[in-house]
């Protein structure tokens, strides 16, 4: 990568910083522009024309075979690219993947979320774990929890400028507090509720990493993330007859049309807002 394309690089990760993008945007604006620079940087940036773009892309499709979604990233760093340093609004949308119907969300069911806990034997991997699916969160949210976000006078869970930079308050399941008073008593951590071993943040990675392992042992059948905790969560709080619009509000879906992605339910019973986590 030549020193010219390194300084782009840093100059438009400063000016997302600037723009206060979350660091996750950031680094993922960054990768997917890093395939254009390099690609064009022999080219006056100036002057690349759709048609370029559009040659490029095909050029990634044919030899790279770039899913739907990073072909979205890249097109979407491009553009804030030329926007930031050209005060150019590029037109390519013809170029964006063709709109699909959302496919309904993949779910584990309440004995597969108990075959998934009873592999763990890590207290801190039970505790991320319950924590991912009491509350429905995500991965993101998780490793960005505090100590003083967890409330358990008023047995709430605070998230702190998630997505879409709003806080929420989410109940505290019992299970939950229960296994974070031993957690805490067994890690003593300082700052973040999870932290590594070096403290600060818990790796993503890692939580992708041994929820894979403890679903191989669970001979659970489906590929378990993360976000597939957060699918069930919501899953079952719509089973459980939660209202879909207090599911709408703990989950911070922008559009009810989300949250009616798990559920043909169309009247559901208002309850009180327990986590599903206690009714394992």
């Amino acid at each position: 990568m030549c020193p010219n394309t390194n300084n782009l690089l840093s100059d438009f990760e400063a000016k997302l910083y600037l723009q206060r993008y979350a660091p996750s945007s950031i680094k993922t604006y960054k990768n997917a522009l890093t395939k254009f620079l390099v690609a064009f940087q022999r080219y006056n940036l100036e002057h690349v024309t759709l048609s370029h773009i559009q040659n490029f892309i095909h050029h990634l499709q044919a030899k790279h075979r770039i899913s739907a979604v990073y072909q979205k990233q890249i097109l979407a760093s491009i553009a804030k690219f030329y926007l930031l340093y050209y005060n150019r609004k590029l037109e390519l949308s013809p170029l964006y993947p063709k709109r699909k119907s959302n496919p309904l969300p993949k779910y584990l069911t309440d004995p597969e979320v108990k075959r998934l806990l009873q592999q763990c034997t890590n207290l801190k991997h039970e505790c991320i774990l319950k924590t991912l699916y009491g509350c429905g969160l995500r991965v993101s949210e998780v490793i960005a929890l505090k100590i003083t976000d967890i409330d358990s006078t008023a047995m709430r869970l605070m998230v702190r400028a998630a997505k879409g930079k709003k806080d929420r308050a989410l109940p505290l399941p019992l299970t939950l507090l229960k296994s974070l008073r031993q957690y805490y008593t067994a890690y003593h951590p300082k700052n973040y509720l999870f932290e590594g071993q070096n403290g600060g943040k818990y790796s993503t990675k890692s939580i992708q990493n041994f929820i894979k392992k403890y679903a191989r042992e669970a001979k659970i059948q489906k590929s378990v993330t993360p976000h597939i905790l957060r699918h069930s969560y919501a899953t079952h709080q719509l089973e459980n007859g939660i209202n879909i619009r207090y599911v709408q509000e703990l989950l911070r879906h922008k559009s009810i049309k989300t949250t009616e992605l798990y559920t043909h339910i169309t009247k559901v019973a208002k309850n009180n807002i327990t986590s599903p986590l206690d009714q394992l």
